[in-house]
């Protein structure tokens, strides 16, 4: 089952406005729409990160080169790709009448951050730093998205590290979540296994005790090598309800 880290970038939207605070931005003042200037991306377990930006190769280029790896996807992982990566990009596609790639799973680390932690913050650079891991790479903030805009090469070099380092990060991150994170795309349903983990494929689970459900009892493993948690497919006693008129 191959996973898919992605990450993109996109430029701001320009447009006319007549003061700084609590603005309703109608659509004759806007000037120019936002859009996707980059993208990282690399694969579960494999040491190469992608990048392709509007400035290196050019904007279909770029779009095209996301349509490509997505195709090839069994599962897409992001934080907070859901509302925000995945609609970006397909809106890309669609513009270029593109068509869907093949469909795909996803996987967002932030969705398990806020439903299984309580963080101070649930950003990226908060909770790497919490994990232990490096982090995001440093920047000069809204004014190197200025100078790319500029196309200012030095400015494309940081934003093509910042970037990739996002990728990177969420990898490790996704290494220390995986235990935790539910309805994880399931190994055992994608080979059409009872007897490997759902999380990470390992066949090196251990009997811990035994599941309930309103149906029946069935067996409970944990993984020895990620650590989730999961039940046997096949039900070991029936449980006995009765109704209650």
């Amino acid at each position: 089952m191959r996973i898919l880290i992605v990450d993109i970038e996109t430029k701001p939207s320009l447009a006319y406005v007549w003061a700084l605070w609590d603005q309703n931005v109608s659509l004759n003042q806007l000037v120019e729409a936002g859009e996707m200037i980059s993208w990282a991306a690399k694969w579960v377990g494999e040491p190469e990160v992608e990048f392709q930006s509007t400035f290196h190769n050019g904007k279909k280029t770029m779009v095209r080169g996301i349509w490509k790896l997505l195709d090839q996807a069994d599962v897409v992982m992001h934080f907070n790709g859901k509302k925000f990566d995945i609609p970006h990009i397909q809106r890309e596609f669609l513009e270029m009448e593109l068509p869907p790639p093949s469909p795909f799973k996803q996987i967002d680390l932030l969705q398990t951050v806020r439903t299984q932690f309580r963080f101070v913050s649930n950003k990226l650079e908060h909770v790497s730093l919490e994990l232990g891991l490096a982090g995001k790479a440093h920047n000069d903030g809204f004014n190197l998205w200025v100078r790319c805009m500029e196309k200012e090469p030095q400015a494309w070099e940081q934003m093509k590290k910042y970037n990739i380092q996002d990728v990177v990060l969420l990898e490790e991150m996704y290494n220390k979540l995986r235990p935790w994170i539910k309805n994880h795309p399931s190994f055992a349903a994608f080979y059409g296994l009872d007897d490997i983990c759902r999380n990470c494929g390992s066949d090196k689970l251990e009997r811990r005790g035994f599941a309930y459900t309103s149906t029946g009892k069935y067996q409970r493993y944990q993984c020895k090598d990620c650590h989730s948690w999961g039940k046997g497919t096949e039900r070991l006693e029936k449980t006995n309800i009765t109704l209650v008129a």
